[in-house]
């Protein structure tokens, strides 16, 4: 039973070791958007909305294949918590032979999306923007899979600074490849929004062979020779179908609720879009504080588990609602007190910046319910257990929010 009793500042510690690095990482990658964003904005509104369309829709897919593969995670600190590292190759590989299967599903998916920008009542030119920015983040869909695949592996074992490392990689190279392909600097095409998913994707690609260079190259990874041809082993893969599939769910179910305000939106215009666009780029790059805790939590809890270390999993858990509320509260007051300003760093349109400013009030009001709920599926994770989560979340997002 959780009570305040059993909270540890010895505990708080290893959680913030272990989340500090995937914050990082996080905000890294989220960052991307953000400069996608601004920089499609200053290019043109209708580029922005293409971004906006086309991220309302990739997203959810990304999310929601990745999802899958974080099932690793889980089975992998168990099994660091037993001590039995060898069997962590063998769930590797299985998650190798998901990321496949989802990369293709991400492919095909994200190329054939004109039916639903027609259902959006989305013509003309800004139709045709988005899906050529949708087309050009399908090529770097699979890089971001292996990406995924290596890193839920080595947040199983606690590893996360090397991927804090790779995230901060990839934004620095993010920023230059848009100020090449979106404004076409340098004697490179001037692609508008259809630049930042080249670049994107190559960025997507980056991060992928950097990940598995650690993999291969590591001292700690090395000597289980990660890198070979995988085989199936269906019982296994059975198993982490069974755990990630809610998972990916659960994602999906989460991110369709606000891809669903965005379709609603798609015909009030420019303006609404783009202040919508801009609302979800801010709040996107806050939640990945709760959410890097969350993800650290799941780590801690399953390698206690690991352990038979029941109590200090309890332990975990308290500390880690702790920590959440209280970044929760420094979010909500941040944005509370400075929404013009911070929407001001997407546009100098004043409409947008009103409209934009009132959204994000809003979202300021669900820091902390948000903070609590992504925390308790952390360690519900931690635990293996994927399902009643997908089922609150169900209830929660699609039978009352949506």
């Amino acid at each position: 039973m959780l009570n305040s009793n059993q909270i540890s500042f010895q505990e708080s510690r290893q959680i913030l070791t272990l989340a500090v690095p995937i914050v990082i990482a996080q905000l890294s990658q989220t960052a991307m958007g953000f400069v996608d964003t601004l920089m499609a904005a200053r290019y043109s509104t209708e580029d922005l909305a293409a971004v906006a369309l086309g991220s309302g829709i990739w997203l959810p897919v990304m999310l929601s294949l990745s999802g899958v593969l974080m099932a690793i995670t889980p089975m992998v600190a168990q099994q660091v918590g037993t001590e039995r590292l060898r069997r962590t190759r063998s769930i590797f590989n299985q998650g190798v032979l998901v990321s496949v299967i989802a990369s293709i599903v991400a492919w095909l998916l994200l190329r054939n999306m004109t039916p639903v920008l027609e259902l959006m009542d989305v013509s003309g030119s800004l139709k045709q923007k988005t899906i050529n920015y949708l087309e050009a983040l399908s090529w770097g869909l699979p890089g971001m899979m292996i990406y995924q695949t290596c890193r839920s592996y080595c947040e199983g074992f606690g590893k996360t600074k090397p991927l804090m490392k790779i995230g901060i990689f990839a934004l620095l190279c993010n920023i230059p490849l848009n100020w090449l392909l979106i404004y076409g600097n340098f004697g490179f095409p001037e692609l508008g929004g259809e630049g930042c998913g080249w670049a994107t994707t190559i960025v997507m690609w980056v991060m992928a062979l950097l990940s598995i260079i650690y993999l291969k190259k590591s001292h700690h990874f090395s000597k289980l020779k990660l890198i070979n041809s995988p085989r199936l082993k269906l019982k296994l893969f059975s198993n982490l179908l069974r755990i990630g599939i809610p998972i990916g769910f659960t994602l999906f179910i989460e991110v369709s609720m606000f891809t669903a305000i965005a379709l609603l939106i798609a015909r009030l215009g420019d303006t609404v879009i783009a202040a919508h666009q801009i609302t979800l780029s801010f709040t996107g790059i806050v939640f990945m504080i709760p959410l890097s805790i969350s993800m650290a939590l799941t780590i801690r809890v399953g390698q206690l588990l690991g352990q038979s270390n029941s109590q200090g999993a309890n332990t975990t858990a308290n500390t880690g609602f702790a920590i959440v509320c209280c970044t929760a509260v420094t979010s909500c007051t941040m944005m509370s007190l400075l929404s013009t300003q911070i929407t001001g760093l997407y546009s100098e349109q004043q409409d947008i910046i009103q409209l934009a400013s009132s959204l994000l009030l809003i979202a300021a009001i669900f820091q902390i319910p948000d903070g609590i709920q992504v925390a308790a599926i952390g360690i519900l994770r931690g635990h293996k257990d994927t399902e009643t989560p997908l089922l609150l979340v169900f209830i929660s997002y699609w039978l009352i929010g949506l």
